[in-house]
C-alpha cells in the first residue's frame, strides 16, 4: 500500500534556495528510512507532510489526502516526533501525553487511559508522574515518541528521533522504533543523517541530497552482495596481504579487511590457500554487501 506520494515536489525559500528540487517518490508502508546530510530536505519533506508549510509546486499526498487542504485529515493519521527539544520542564509526562491526547480528539477518560498505556510501551510508567525538566534526554526522546503515538495514529514521523543519546540510548530508541513498526503494525519514517542506524532498522529507505531524489528502493536491494570478497584474519593481515599480491590478485584494505575481487571461482581457493599456508587465523571470508552510505560516495566520485 502506497503511504505517501509526491509528483515534482518542489520548495523554494526566499532567496531562492531549494530546499526540495522536482522529487517524485511513491512510498509504501513498513519502516522507512529517511537519509541526506544536514540541510538536505529531510525536515522541509516532513513539515510539508503535516501541513506545516506548503509546496512551491508539485505535489504530495499522504494516504490519499492532500496535506495543504486536508491537514486535519492527515493529521489524524499522523504522529510526528520532532527533533528539538519542545518539551514543558514543569509538568509530567502523564500530564502532557494526555494533554496531546486531547488536543487529538480522544476525550478525557481515553486520553488518559491512552497516554499511560503509551508511556508504557516507550518504557516511561513507573516515572511518568515526575516533572520532565528532571528526566534525562533519552527519557524526554521517549516522551516525543509517546505523544506521536498516544492518538493512535497509522504512520508516524521521527525527526532524528536518536538525537542527543549515547550509544546504549540509541540501540534502546532504534529497539523501539523497531519494535513500533513491526510489532503495532504503524508505519514508521525515520528521518536520519545516521546512514548505520537506518541500515539497522529500516525495511526501505528514500535518499535525497540537496534536495532531490538519489535513491528509493528495499534495504535488501541496496544492500545486496558485491563481487569482492572480504577477508579478515585476526593476525597476520600484512603478511596475507603481501601473500596474495605475490599471487597476482587485487588487493586492497579496509581497516582490518582486505578486499579482493571475486574475479573467477578460483578466487576462493587461492585465499584460503594462502591463509593455510601462513598458519593464519581466519575470522572471516565472504562477499562483502554494499553499504547505504556508497550512495552518497558514488555520487561524489560521479561528480569529481
Amino acid at each position: 500500500m502506497t503511504i505517501i506520494a509526491t509528483q515534482s515536489l518542489t520548495k523554494t525559500y526566499g532567496g531562492g534556495v531549494t530546499a526540495l528540487g522536482d522529487l517524485t517518490v511513491d512510498v509504501e508502508a513498513g519502516v522507512i528510512g529517511l537519509v541526506g546530510a544536514n540541510g538536505a530536505g529531510k525536515s522541509t519533506f516532513i513539515k510539508i507532510m503535516l501541513g506545516l508549510i506548503a509546496p512551491t509546486s508539485g505535489s504530495v499526498r499522504v494516504f490519499d489526502l492532500d496535506p495543504v487542504v486536508q491537514t486535519d485529515q492527515v493529521r489524524a493519521r499522523v504522529g510526528y516526533m520532532p527533533e528539538n527539544d519542545c518539551l514543558p520542564p514543569d509538568v509530567s509526562a502523564a500530564e502532557f501525553v494526555t494533554h496531546l491526547g486531547r488536543l487529538s480528539g480522544l476525550p478525557k477518560t481515553a486520553a488518559r487511559e491512552r497516554a499511560s498505556e503509551t508511556l508504557r510501551h516507550v518504557g516511561l510508567y513507573e516515572e511518568r508522574y515526575r516533572q520532565i525538566g528532571g528526566y534525562s534526554t533519552g527519557m524526554k526522546q521517549r516522551v516525543k515518541l509517546a505523544q506521536a503515538l498516544v492518538h493512535d495514529p497509522d504512520l508516524l514521523l521521527l525527526d532524528e528521533p536518536t538525537n542527543g543519546l549515547d550509544p546504549a540510548g540509541r540501540d534502546a530508541m532504534l529497539a523501539l522504533v523497531h519494535r513500533i513498526g513491526t510489532e503495532f503494525g504503524i508505519s514508521v519514517v525515520v528521518c536520519s543523517h545516521l546512514l548505520g542506524e537506518v541500515e539497522r532498522i529500516c525495511d526501505s529507505l528514500i535518499a535525497i541530497e540537496a534536495g532531490r531524489l538519489l535513491r528509493a528502493d528495499r534495504i535488501s536491494a541496496m544492500t545486496a552482495a558485491s563481487d569482492v570478497l572480504a577477508v579478515e584474519v585476526s593476525e597476520g593481515t600484512d603478511e596475507l596481504f603481501d601473500a596474495l599480491t605475490r599471487l597476482q590478485l587485487t588487493v586492497t584494505r579496509e581497516g582490518r579487511q582486505l578486499l579482493v575481487p571475486l574475479e573467477s571461482e578460483s578466487s576462493y581457493d587461492e585465499i584460503l590457500r594462502a591463509v593455510a599456508e601462513l598458519d593464519l587465523p581466519l575470522h572471516r571470508l565472504d562477499q562483502r554487501r554494499h553499504r547505504v552510505a556508497e550512495l552518497f560516495t558514488t555520487k561524489e566520485t560521479a561528480d569529481v
